[in-house]
């Protein structure tokens, strides 16, 4: 009896993992998340039991019942898949239910995914780290429960790093305003992209001085930062990058 904690990607099947996708395909109970596509939905078998188990505002479940639903289907069926969107110990929470498994005595796995932190900008054009324009990439929550955990925008805003912004569509408008009064240039190149990776995928360009005028919709990855301004699907981009040096 297993319980796998299955990262599926930023949402196109065909950047599942070979061992993801197998272990979807032969599963007998699917514990999954709101954010998991249609598309990698449909490689659960049929006579699979599905448990929706997504925050949504005003009906989610507490993470303290997920984990005690996974403790309970782990010691009653041989073969249990828990999928999250992303992967899975990336803001994901996976830590915390591998954590409540343990505590329990109930065998798991993990199976990484293909982080959207990372994915989704690099298929809408945007390298998260570039030489001379980006050495680092920091990825922040821009959601917190708690309002004395918020993210420390002020210190994000000195270190030159692009910023990956997940879940902060709400939040955008106090973001910008942070790092814009921690001196972050306005003129900062910002990217919205939403549904990403997926058919419906859109992307914003803007800059952090507009962006508290953003229309963000979730599910949606923030650049934050000079890459941001980047797109090298663009033939036009990449032909300035080579005149540049970068």
């Amino acid at each position: 009896m297993t319980v796998y904690l299955i990262g599926a990607g930023p949402g196109d099947p065909d950047l599942l993992t070979v061992k993801a996708s197998r272990l979807i395909s032969s599963a007998q109970v699917v514990v999954h998340d709101r954010l998991v596509s249609d598309d990698i939905m449909a490689l659960i078998p049929a006579d699979a039991e599905r448990i929706d188990v997504g925050k949504r505002a005003g009906g989610s479940h507490t993470q303290v019942l997920i984990n005690e639903l996974l403790v309970n289907l782990g010691r009653n069926h041989q073969h249990v898949v828990r999928l999250k969107g992303g992967d899975p110990f990336v803001f994901g929470r996976g830590g915390e239910e591998a954590e409540a498994l343990i505590r329990a005595g109930v065998l798991f796995e993990i199976v990484p995914g293909i982080s959207s932190a990372f994915a989704v900008p690099a298929l809408a054009g945007i390298p998260v780290t570039h030489r001379r324009i980006a050495r680092a990439v920091t990825v922040v929550t821009g959601h917190c429960e708690d309002p004395n955990e918020s993210v420390n925008w002020s210190a994000h805003a000195k270190t030159g790093a692009t910023l990956v912004v997940l879940m902060g569509t709400a939040n955008l408008p106090k973001i910008s305003a942070d790092l814009l009064s921690a001196g972050m240039a306005p003129s900062t190149p910002v990217a919205i992209i939403c549904n990403g990776t997926r058919a419906d995928q859109t992307i914003s360009r803007i800059t952090l001085n507009e962006a508290h005028l953003a229309e963000a919709q979730a599910p949606s990855i923030i650049v934050i930062g000079e890459t941001a301004g980047l797109d090298l699907r663009d033939p036009q981009t990449v032909s300035e990058l080579i005149a540049t040096g970068n």
